[in-house]
């Protein structure tokens, strides 16, 4: 099978012949036909798991995939051949993952049925993106009217973001540069703030002099999410994604939150498709390529919405 590998961390991914692999007793064998992109790709691919986490090589990269399941382990119950499903193929050991003709995972890992009206190749740009969204709104406890700035809402778990932040009866900022205003807003943004424009926190400190409730931010380094923390009430939320948090800080304004990981799984992941399934819930994607050009995809900078190789 084709499979898009490094043979050492650090190394450029190449497209190379794999073995098609074996499910063991409780595991599936997915013959995939789509996998999303994600940020996570490259830091894998640089060796962020180097140390936590076994892993094989030649490494097969990729994370989210979807596609058909083909073949079952003898003691597998929840699958059955022929059911399209879509899931987080990285498992136990790192290198056996979605950018590939085929992967195998374990029947309790983050896998689920694709619900009927959703396309595989839709459902592949979920999982990561898309639960990590979901756990964020989850941990902020939302009430409706509240103000929620997300920065970095084009990215691919921003789409997701403002999406169901909006959902949850926020009124949503969004940043995004003019040519991106009017995706954000049909995505359920109530306003958007270009960042191209000037500093985001003195544009909103002029807006909303008594503070925001809810910071997402996606992107900004150490010193600009201190920047926009200003913005934010004291007893507010602020989460970082990349680490960005100065945990201390934020708790002597009795600011909840701080950096954040996602962790949601299956059941989330289940319960979000459900949501896209319901019309409540779009997947904004990008662009799809084909399986061979994942090297160059996978170093393009941060796109609008989510990337999906098609395989």
């Amino acid at each position: 099978m084709r499979a898009i590998v490094i043979n050492e961390f650090g190394a450029t991914p190449e497209s190379t012949d794999m073995p098609v692999p074996e499910p063991g007793a409780r595991a599936v064998r997915v013959h995939l036909e789509a996998a999303g992109v994600n940020p996570f790709d490259r830091k894998v691919a640089d060796g962020i798991l180097d140390g936590k986490l076994p892993h094989d090589f030649p490494l097969i990269l990729g994370v989210d995939g979807a596609g058909t399941v083909v073949e079952t382990g003898p003691e597998v119950t929840r699958f059955a051949v022929g059911d399209r499903v879509v899931g987080k193929f990285l498992a136990g050991r790192a290198g056996h993952g979605s950018f590939a003709e085929y992967s195998v995972l374990p029947e309790d890992a983050t896998l689920v049925r694709i619900p009927d009206g959703i396309a595989t190749m839709a459902a592949a740009a979920v999982p990561t993106a898309g639960v990590t969204a979901q756990d964020l709104v989850d941990a902020a406890k939302i009430e409706p009217d509240e103000t929620v700035l997300i920065v970095g809402a084009t990215g691919g778990v921003g789409v997701f973001l403002v999406q169901l932040a909006n959902l949850a009866g926020a009124h949503v900022i969004a940043t995004a540069r003019g040519a991106a205003a009017d995706q954000m807003l049909r995505l359920g943004a109530a306003e958007t703030v270009d960042y191209t424009r000037g500093s985001v926190a003195e544009q909103l400190a002029d807006r909303y002099p008594d503070g925001i409730d809810v910071l997402f931010d996606l992107v900004s380094p150490p010193d600009r999410l201190t920047e926009l923390t200003a913005v934010v009430r004291d007893g507010g939320t602020v989460y970082s994604t990349i680490g960005s948090a100065d945990a201390p800080a934020l708790l002597d304004r009795g600011i909840k939150g701080g950096n954040f990981e996602s962790h949601g799984a299956a059941p989330e992941l289940a319960r979000l498709l459900r949501r896209v399934s319901d019309g409540d819930v779009v997947i904004p994607i990008e662009s799809t390529v084909p399986l061979a050009q994942a090297a160059a995809v996978i170093d393009k900078p941060a796109a609008r919405g989510k990337t999906v190789l098609s395989i």
